[in-house]
């Protein structure tokens, strides 16, 4: 009954906007919240009571949405891992939508996966605002800009316990690519806190967008350019990328803001057009690698930055070259600083050249992908492929099709030519599986079976020949897995040739180095100076969410310096005071806090009344043994 009132409640509000009675504070006081209330009533035709689920693709046409966006889908996991825990995870969902609005990809916590799925946010289902009303999905792409849908701005009654912030990822040629969502569904979200949310997801949404236009033009000239020589290689930058004749195929909105045109005036034109530079000249800076910017005139008049990305080419005529500013040179992808992480790595490589596959343990966040993707890069298949699945992002049904394929039209709404596996992609080089201990029994069996006879049969398909690496990680007890039956003791023996425990960031011997590194890494080349005292309050935080809230710290701080210091201010809270609650004093005030410092709360008193007895603690809660493990994990609660 009270559900009902409140659909009732909401669809007479909805209806007032439409006909003009807007109050003047409310959601129907948003003009572009008003806009689009009256596309769902006048173009859509939606009520705003009605209580119906999402629609949701099928099993095949969701795979096929998938593999179509699967460089996207490649590029943005990691980032929009790194976004959910900058969030601290809790209480929020990040999820990536097609162009259709078909979400392909969703981030949560596990604990929290059913809240979502209960309001709709599962793989598959469809939020364009023509079926499902004002949303953060639906109305960015109707709007093509990020915004913020709150609560009761929904359309639909059903949908206003959610919070959305949504950023529009657009591909090369200016058309929608994705877009990418933050959806909260606590009660306690003001709109107001959802500034700081919203300039995350925009900064993660232009992280992907320049990522793809770089992976997009790969083989074709690049020139990257921005109005300060340490901003080239940030994604600020501008991104033109043109052929062999010089004629642009392509540029970045942050490319057409420095230049100020328009795409239409840019495309299909001679670079020199623009540039006050002979295409030889260009031609001649060019660097596979390029890591050196130079200044670069417009036409107009304007000094910009610039460094090209390509096969250098000598100049048909003498040029008289301009000052070079050396940008720092990239580190590799690892840090090995480390005597026992550098130590594990060596024997991790040797072993890993003779076909023994490495099983990697550790911390979530503390780097295991990075790990496996070094020793697959100092390997002999550094040039094949290194391809990863994860088994705890991907739900059960859609498992078997990403890691075996499927042969066409082996099920309703398969692709007629099918599909092709991690397994069939990774032939010759490295698959990586991560959260192994995640993977479904029934796969368990089939994937033991691959390792044994060297043959991968796709779903509806034949026998074929594999020749694949691989490398697993892990942060459960895989042993305690296989205890209580849900891991096959004999894949266990099968992937630990050689298990490597990398270390939680707190333990690591080379932190500072590793801050240093991490630091030059996101900033891309621009100079930023920590002051002392930030340096020590990094160091010194015990950093639960390990090298990942790292980086994703470190992230924010480069994203934000202007002055290329960082100071006490610009710090987190959270790391800046460095003084963990007593239990005591978090006790008095659980009250007042959300439920998930009430959680964190709870396990820490029942952990201090069993004194740490991990056993009799599970029992006194009520749970597993892997449950309590799992939540102590994502609460970063150590002894």
């Amino acid at each position: 009954m009270h559900s009902s009132n409140h659909l009732s409640r909401h669809a007479q509000q909805v209806l007032t906007v439409a006909q003009g009675k807007a109050h003047l504070q409310g959601p129907g006081s948003d003009p572009s919240i008003a806009r689009s209330w009256l596309r769902c009533l006048e173009d859509y035709h939606l009520d705003p009571a009605q209580a119906m689920a999402p629609t949701v693709l099928e099993h095949g046409r969701l795979l096929e949405s998938r593999e179509r966006l699967q460089d996207v889908l490649q590029i943005a996991g990691t980032e929009m891992t790194n976004l959910h825990q900058q969030l601290s995870g809790a209480g929020h969902a990040v999820l990536l939508t097609d162009a259709r609005g078909v979400i392909l990809n969703c981030i949560t916590a596990p604990s929290e996966r059913k809240i979502f799925e209960h309001a709709g946010l599962w793989l598959g289902a469809d939020w364009s605002e023509a079926r499902e009303g004002t949303n953060g999905i639906g109305t960015c792409l109707v709007e093509r800009q990020s915004l913020t849908i709150h609560q009761g701005e929904h359309f639909r009654g059903r949908h206003t316990g959610l919070t959305c912030s949504a950023s529009p990822v657009f591909d090369p040629h200016g058309e929608l690519l994705a877009v990418l969502d933050v959806s909260s569904a606590r009660q306690d979200v003001s709109r107001q806190s959802q500034f700081h949310t919203m300039a995350l997801v925009n900064l993660s949404a232009k992280m992907i967008e320049s990522c793809y236009f770089l992976r997009y033009f790969e083989n074709q000239w690049l020139l990257r350019f921005h109005l300060q020589a340490e901003s080239v290689g940030l994604f600020s930058e501008g991104l033109l990328a043109f052929d062999g004749e010089g004629r642009i195929c392509a540029v970045n909105q942050s490319a057409l803001n420095l230049l100020g045109h328009i795409r239409g005036g840019l495309l299909g034109k001679p670079v020199e057009s623009f540039f006050d530079c002979s295409l030889d000249e260009l031609f001649s800076r060019a660097s596979i690698n390029a890591s050196a910017s130079w200044p670069l005139r417009t036409r107009d008049g304007r000094r910009l930055f610039a460094l090209l990305r390509g096969q250098p080419q000598p100049a048909s005529a003498p040029v008289l070259r301009a000052p070079v500013v050396i940008a720092p040179p990239r580190p590799a992808g690892i840090c090995l600083g480390d005597d026992g992480l550098q130590n594990d790595f060596r024997r991790a490589s040797r072993v890993f050249e003779r076909d023994v596959p490495l099983l990697i343990n550790g911390e979530t966040g503390s780097g295991k992908e990075a790990f496996a993707k070094a020793v697959h890069q100092g390997s002999v298949r550094a040039n094949k492929a290194f391809v990863a699945l994860n088994c705890a992002a991907i739900p059960e049904s859609l498992i078997e099709s990403e890691l075996f394929g499927y042969r066409g039209g082996s099920f309703t709404g398969a692709r007629k030519e099918g599909m092709r596996g991690k397994l069939q992609q990774a032939d010759g080089g490295t698959l990586f599986l991560d959260e192994i201990g995640d993977m479904p029994l029934a796969l368990q069996t089939r994937l033991l079976r691959v390792l044994e006879d060297r043959l991968v049969v796709p779903i509806g398909g034949e026998p074929q020949p594999v020749n694949v690496r691989i490398i697993s990680a892990t942060h459960r007890d895989l042993l305690e897995r296989v205890r209580d039956g849900s891991f096959r003791e004999d894949l266990y023996y099968r992937l630990n040739g050689l298990e490597i425990a990398l270390p939680a960031l707190r333990d690591r011997s080379d932190k500072s180095q590793l801050l240093d590194f991490l630091l030059a890494e996101e900033a891309g080349g621009q100079a930023v100076v920590l002051e002392d005292a930030v340096r020590q309050s990094l160091l010194s935080y015990p950093w639960p969410g390990n090298v990942r809230q790292l980086r994703n710290v470190l992230r924010t701080l480069a994203a934000l310096c202007e002055n290329g210091r960082i100071g006490l201010e610009d710090l987190p809270p959270l790391i800046r005071n460095n003084r963990p609650a007593p239990i005591s004093e978090a006790l008095a005030e659980v009250q007042e806090r959300p439920l998930d410092d009430a959680e964190r709360v709870a396990l820490l008193a029942a952990l201090e009344q069993q004194r740490w007895h991990m056993t009799h603690t599970a029992e006194q809660l009520g749970v597993s043994r892997n449950t309590l493990y799992r939540k102590l994990r994502k609460h970063g609660i150590a002894r």
